[in-house]
């Protein structure tokens, strides 16, 4: 996922389909119903921010379909291949309590209630059974814990700041 300052990538256009202008996305979400409902969309490369306005959307294969107003041809859209769609931070969709986004996590300070801050939640690794958080600590080093119940005790997205509980063996 892509974060350009207040921007969370949705997904990115993977080529075009046709010969009107429709482009082929690849989600970047859990939630890919959002493409239905999308009118507007920032298409962000590393040089370029464009404002877009969606003219339709559909399902495709794996994928989605866009077709936006002002892009009318084939080679209009294969110029845009690479770019991601990305919306506002304040639009994405509404999680359950105690689920976060990713963006929202990265840049945490992390407590521990014995040794007190460990440092900097600086990336998080998906490893199918539950997230790996990495924290940058300056004491300890890079610093691996489980995104688990037993470790994470308290995320507060205001005061940015995570408590945790580390297992044993985690610090030496």
């Amino acid at each position: 996922m892509v974060q350009d300052d207040d921007l969370v990538s949705i997904g990115v256009i993977s080529g075009s389909y046709g010969l009107r202008g429709e482009v082929k996305i690849h989600p970047l979400t859990d939630f890919p119903e959002r493409f239905k409902a999308l009118s507007k969309v920032i298409l962000v490369n590393k040089d370029e921010r464009l404002l877009m306005e969606v003219e339709k959307s559909r399902p495709h294969a794996s994928g989605h379909l866009i077709k936006f107003k002002t892009l009318n041809t084939r080679e209009a859209a294969d110029a845009l291949r690479g770019y991601y769609l990305m919306i506002p931070e304040d639009q994405v969709f509404p999680l359950p309590e105690g689920s976060y986004y990713h963006f929202q996590l990265k840049g945490l300070t992390v407590y521990d209630e014995e040794l007190g801050r460990i440092g900097i939640l600086v990336d998080i690794l998906e490893t199918g059974a539950n997230d790996v958080y990495v924290i940058n600590s300056e004491q300890y080093g890079e610093v691996l814990i489980p995104a688990i119940g037993e470790v994470v005790l308290q995320v507060d997205l205001n005061e940015k700041r995570m408590k945790i509980r580390l297992l044993p063996g985690l610090i030496d």
